[in-house]
């Protein structure tokens, strides 16, 4: 029997991040597929895989650095710049703890006028907690929130998602992550129930046609990306195996889990909105070199330019790690995620996310194209409409 491998990506995700116009036979209603006599498994809606409901096809470059985020602090002309850039697939998700680390470097003189260049998920939480900090902040930025490859992000909990590569980090960064990851991870729990559903909880579905083996699929000229969840496993719900009577899908494997998720848009209004009542401010401009920094007022900065900082700052050290997200029309109806095939399946409420993850940790690194590919989005699209299709077409 061929053993299919359970790697870190699977696990990211379906658990941890987790042709035609339309494919006819697509079930769209709510399906189950207990066997005679088994009532435990739980009748799920379809998600709609159809082509034709494709709105978008958008495509984000992470940008991974092997020594793990930027934080170190300089100075350009006579202003002290602090970094907080880098953070691989793992911007959103340690977005609290990282700006808490800046923000007290950027305070640690006493300045109490600072700016922050970046208006993506990094820049934005950054200079939210200086506000909240007392400081006066002016965001600097050439895009808003919703422009930024900030909001191309997949929008799940994965925290250590290409956070740094192994044998390359400095002394103290597991430490540093684990702090980072849990005061996240608190935060985001004051906005768990909000109007919107700014951040919320879903299942996670991983399937698999045979038995899955623990391991990983080391691609070469790859490195292999550090894996911290066993630090913070007190904080996040486990998988576990479900038996056959609770299996509501036509494979053999099912492993199921649960996971905070983003909703991009929603999440971004309600930081940018809490920001400006606050007092913050934000202004359109564009850096091109380091030293035009030294225009601006305040005496502190703090660069969040994301993969930007390849090109501001000349740091070659970042490496972009593409991903592609084709988006569906959102189904109210839709509360769980899956991953199957190397698909990974998000229902968010701004759009169904279909990603290809790929077999190994080589996917999309060192990739800088930035535009659509339109067959892997039909693929990802069609790789999980047959899987419905096989739902429908099986007895009750």
């Amino acid at each position: 029997m061929r053993m299919e491998t359970l790697g870190r990506r699977a696990v990211l995700a379906g658990l941890g991040g987790f042709g035609a116009s339309s494919l006819a036979g697509c079930a769209t209603g709510p399906v189950s597929l207990a066997r005679p006599g088994a009532a435990r498994a739980p009748i799920l809606p379809a998600v709609r895989a159809e082509l034709d409901r494709i709105t978008r096809v958008t495509v984000c470059l992470r940008p991974f650095r092997k020594a793990g985020p930027r934080f170190d602090v300089e100075t350009v002309g006579d202003k002290t710049v602090v970094h907080n850039y880098g953070h691989g697939g793992s911007g959103w998700s340690l977005s609290w703890g990282s700006a808490e680390q800046a923000a007290r470097k950027a305070l640690a003189g006493g300045a109490r006028e600072v700016a922050v260049i970046g208006c993506g998920a990094l820049g934005l939480t950054t200079a939210t907690v200086l506000r909240r900090a007392g400081a006066n902040v002016t965001i600097y930025a050439a895009e808003r929130l919703a422009d930024t490859r900030s909001s191309r992000a997949t929008g799940t909990w994965s925290p250590d998602s290409r956070i740094a590569a192994e044998g390359e980090t400095p002394a103290g960064f597991p430490e540093l992550w684990e702090t980072m990851c849990r005061t996240s991870f608190r935060t985001f729990q004051t906005y768990v129930g909000l109007a919107g559903s700014p951040v919320e909880w879903s299942d996670r579905y991983s399937l698999f046609d045979a038995a899955p083996t623990s391991g990983h699929v080391r691609a070469p000229g790859v490195p292999h990306f550090v894996e911290y969840a066993d630090r913070v496993r007190d904080i996040m719900p486990r998988q576990v195996d479900l038996p056959p009577e609770a299996n509501p899908f036509p494979v053999a494997h099912v492993r199921r889990g649960a996971s905070l998720q983003f909703n991009v848009t929603e999440y971004a209004h309600v930081l940018m909105t809490d920001f400006l009542l606050a007092g913050g401010k934000v202004e359109t401009r564009v850096f091109n070199t380091p030293g035009e920094l030294t225009g601006l007022k305040e005496p502190v900065i703090v660069n969040c330019t994301g993969y930007g900082a390849r090109a501001l700052w000349k740091d070659e050290s970042i490496v972009p790690v593409r991903g592609q997200i084709a988006w569906l029309i959102p189904q109210p109806e839709l509360r769980y995620g899956l991953y199957y095939k190397n698909i990974s399946v998000l229902p968010r409420r701004d759009g169904i996310v279909f990603q290809q993850v790929g077999e190994t940790e080589a996917y999309g690194y060192n990739d800088d194209r930035e535009v659509a590919d339109m067959d892997e989005a039909r693929t990802a699209v069609s790789t999980i409409a047959a899987l419905y299709a096989r739902m429908a077409a099986r007895p009750a």
